[in-house]
């Protein structure tokens, strides 16, 4: 690869999200970005057309002979090979089985060696370990916080998705605990009101003493999971990032303490890319 700008893209269930990414200064070039919905119920030849159509208009006002594609994937995918494994996901099912990597190269008139895949829940954290709060480390564990639980695991150059949110904890799974939906829950429980999510809890500090006390929980729960995560994978340091990291304050020191009780003492940070991550993280495969 000749050329230091490539384009990072993120596939979600409802929409494509591509900009692309300057690879020498590690950031998204201005103006580039392009967010637009998908139908992921469609047939498979309106998916990779519509795919297709957003990465031709990005492409329009990338600088002459940039087109290699890094792409961030929802699984079950065979990322090496290009084919979608999803079923039965409410998502995507149209291309079960399909060489996506190829029928989106024939659509662009590149080559399939021109294209990349990553997980979409490790291209969080192979952009912020390639560009953000990560940068510099070689063994990286990541947590996104917010309606769901997403955890990955940064090491030898690539991050994997490490699938915690399933993991059993107290009488459930780590997600019941570590996600919007628990503090929406245990603030009714304690207070009898409802609040839409974390943002609306926050706002309410002022007025509600027992608020303090549900973070205070939360950050005990998060740190038995991350202990469990730590031994597993060894990180030199822990990615927190999600809507939820955005009250980090209000978590974090109790978190701290609390993982140096089970004899854990590396760094706690919050991501800093924010949406930027996953596609400069899926970018970041032709990095060079």
């Amino acid at each position: 690869m000749k050329n230091s700008t490539a384009l990072g893209i993120d596939i979600g269930g409802s929409h494509i999200t591509a900009a692309l990414v300057d690879l020498g200064t590690r950031s998204i070039i201005e103006g580039s970005w392009n967010r637009t919905r998908i139908d992921s119920h469609g047939e498979a030849t309106d998916i990779i057309a519509s795919w297709a159509a957003v990465i031709r208009e990005v492409f329009n006002n990338a600088p002459a002979g940039v087109q290699h594609i890094g792409i961030g994937m929802p699984g079950p995918f065979d990322y090496e090979q290009g084919i979608s494994l999803m079923k039965g996901q409410h998502k995507y099912d149209a291309l079960y089985q399909l060489n996506v990597k190829n029928l989106l190269a024939e659509k662009l008139g590149i080559t399939p060696a021109q294209i990349r895949f990553i997980n979409d829940a490790g291209c969080f954290l192979q952009g912020e370990v390639f560009s953000g709060a990560g940068r510099n480390y070689e063994r990286v564990i990541g947590l996104t916080l917010g309606t769901g639980l997403g955890s990955a695991v940064y090491r030898d150059g690539k991050s994997k998705d490490a699938d915690r949110w399933c993991t059993p904890f107290k009488d459930g799974m780590a997600e019941d605990y570590l996600s919007t939906r628990w503090f929406v829950k245990r603030y009714q429980e304690v207070s009898g009101q409802s609040v839409p999510d974390v943002r609306a809890l926050v706002a309410r500090i002022g007025v509600d003493d027992s608020i303090q006390g549900l973070f205070d929980e939360f950050a005990v729960n998060l740190a038995t999971l991350l202990a469990d995560f730590v031994q597993a994978e060894q990180p030199e340091v822990i990615v927190i990032g999600g809507n939820i990291a955005n009250a980090a304050d209000l978590f974090f020191p109790l978190l701290i303490t609390t993982l140096q009780q089970h004899n854990i003492h590396i760094p706690v940070v919050t991501a800093t890319l924010g949406e930027a991550a996953a596609l400069i993280g899926a970018a970041s495969l032709w990095h060079e």
